[in-house]
């Protein structure tokens, strides 16, 4: 049997980031992945020559001294990776009611113009970011801290964790703001984590607002292009990836992990084992709840998954900048109850509607004006629902399953169409190519229990330091992802970090040591400022 340093299940960004960051240390690491590309969230499919990524839709923290710059520089996938920075007056459009609010680039600009549209409430909306910045600054000492006498001093002068740390992002809004239209507009970004605003960790919606301070990047060339950014600096440092590998059981000698067995039967030895999969596929499937504590079998009946989406693929041949659109992100909602939406997208009830009500609009190629293909434009929509609706159709194959679920997806992708025909007028006549991701889709490629999105939801009882832990109550075994302490790429990528500092007993500094080449970003709406060599990619 084959023995080596680490065995990372899973090729999300936090197992990558995990597996690079041991084999620049030196450690003998293998990545196995279920998929046939790696990834996960942060793949990229084509269909008729059109590109999707379902998982990437912008990040933050890519600007000068941003932190996922210095981790991509810090790691050295900077060689091989690069950005477009999508439109910086408005990378999040909010539409609510028919009325439109753009989320610009920089902390005091967005201030500014909430401020402008809202002079009534200027000092709360101040008060409200105040809040937001005091909240994540506290949660930051607190993960800091050291011994009993040290967390008595950080928890007494932390006031804003002590008041927002267990409580809702609504109770948040509501302390702060009064108008429901700006309520609802601070409130629109609620699907990048996909909670109800009256459910998610204030910390957890506070942190995604953060995030996006400086705007909002998209990688070039789609989203694979972090994975192979990724894989390529993880065989240059001797690290091994194995496609179509899935594992189908994490061997244990007691308490300890010491291996894994793959499908076909083949057994690996290592003296560490990272998983990238959610908690039941680790823990409920891979180990089997009779191999755990009573505790951690109680943790796994009660947690809560984050919820799913129907997701709509489709590519047209229509000028979409005369059409009104840009590279920045498009929020539809018919009201301004924000939450209410997102209650209804922990249900299946949207699919008893004739439109969704609440709508997520992307198109990639306006981001990244590169990946047009045969001229035209690659859109992709998205609508939140829970898996239960879908749960009669798992066990049929992927690809072949009964007529009854065929008509259901032609029915949903008419709905969808009809809603953004709303916003943009004519846009479903020009439909040249389209198709639909269902809950059982996320299952079935990404290996996500229900086809979660986001991993455990992030309602108060289970965010930050109820989450899973990345040191699990199993020895030798660790876990990363959106299941422990934050989701998203930004989030899953410290993750992995992480993991790789526990192994390794170091700090993080220590795993950023590559001096890889300044990270390029290029502006979406001007790429008369891209390199000669890409700008001729833009006008085949």
């Amino acid at each position: 049997m084959k023995t080596y340093d680490t065995i990372i299940i899973g090729s999300g960004a936090g197992g990558l980031t995990a597996a690079v960051a041991l084999a620049q240390a030196g450690q003998n690491v293998l990545v196995c992945e279920q998929h046939n590309v790696p990834g996960g969230w942060t793949h990229s499919f084509s269909l008729e020559g059109y590109r999707f990524s379902p998982g990437v839709h912008y990040i933050g923290g890519i600007q000068p001294g941003g932190m996922m710059r210095q981790i991509y520089e810090g790691m050295g996938v900077s060689a091989d990776l690069a950005f477009c920075e999508i439109n910086p007056d408005g990378f999040d459009h909010i539409t609510i009611a028919g009325e439109r609010f753009d989320i610009p680039k920089g902390r005091e600009k967005y201030i500014a113009r909430l401020q402008e549209r809202f002079p009534d409430e200027k000092e709360g909306i101040r008060d409200y970011f105040d809040a937001i910045d005091g909240l994540m600054r506290d949660i930051a000492r607190l993960g800091k801290i050291k011994g009993a006498g040290s967390a008595v001093r950080t928890a007494v002068t932390s006031p804003h964790a002590i008041r927002w740390g267990l409580r809702s992002a609504q109770a948040m809004i509501d302390r702060y703001l009064t108008d429901p239209m700006l309520k609802a507009i601070v409130s629109a970004q609620a699907g990048d984590h996909g909670m109800p605003l009256s459910e998610v960790s204030a910390a957890v919606h506070a942190g995604v607002i953060q995030h996006y301070y400086e705007g909002g990047y998209y990688p070039l060339g789609g989203a694979y292009a972090i994975p192979r950014a990724f894989v390529r600096a993880l065989k240059r440092a001797g690290g091994e990836l194995r496609l179509k590998t899935a594992v189908t059981q994490i061997l244990l000698d007691g308490n300890r992990a010491v291996g894994v067995q793959l499908a076909d039967g083949e057994k690996l030895m290592a003296d560490n084992i990272i998983s990238n999969a959610d908690p039941e596929i680790t823990f409920g499937k891979l180990i089997g709840r009779k191999h755990l504590d009573r505790k951690l079998v109680r943790k796994l009946d009660n947690v809560t998954y984050s919820t799913s989406a129907i997701s709509l693929f489709f590519a047209v041949d229509m000028d979409l900048k005369a059409a009104g659109l840009d590279s920045g992100n498009w929020w539809f909602y018919d009201d301004t109850d924000i939450d209410g939406a997102y209650k209804m997208g922990l249900t299946g009830d949207v699919l008893d509607l004739e439109k969704p009500p609440a709508m997520f609009l992307t198109v990639t190629t306006l981001k990244d004006p590169s990946k047009k293909h045969s001229g035209h434009h690659t859109l992709e929509a998205f609508t939140f629902t829970s898996y239960e609706p879908f749960k009669k159709w798992e066990e049929q194959p992927h690809g072949d399953r009964e007529w009854e679920y065929q008509q259901l997806k032609e029915r949903l992708m008419d709905g969808m169409l009809a809603k953004l025909d709303e916003h943009v007028p004519g846009l479903s006549d020009h439909v040249v190519f389209r198709d639909l991701g269902t809950p059982l889709t996320n299952a079935h490629y990404i290996n996500a229990t229900k086809g979660n999105l986001y991993g455990i939801d992030k309602s108060v009882r289970q965010a930050g330091p109820m989450a899973f832990p990345v040191k699990t109550a199993v020895d030798n075994l660790y876990m990363c992802g959106a299941s422990t302490l934050s989701h998203g790429v930004a989030g899953v990528t410290a993750t992995g970090l992480i993991a790789a500092q526990k192994i390794l007993k170091c700090r993080r500094r220590d795993l950023l040591q590559q001096n890889g080449p300044e990270l390029q970003v290029y502006p979406s709406e001007d790429i008369s400022q891209w390199p000669a060599e890409l700008r001729k990619k833009i006008n085949r």
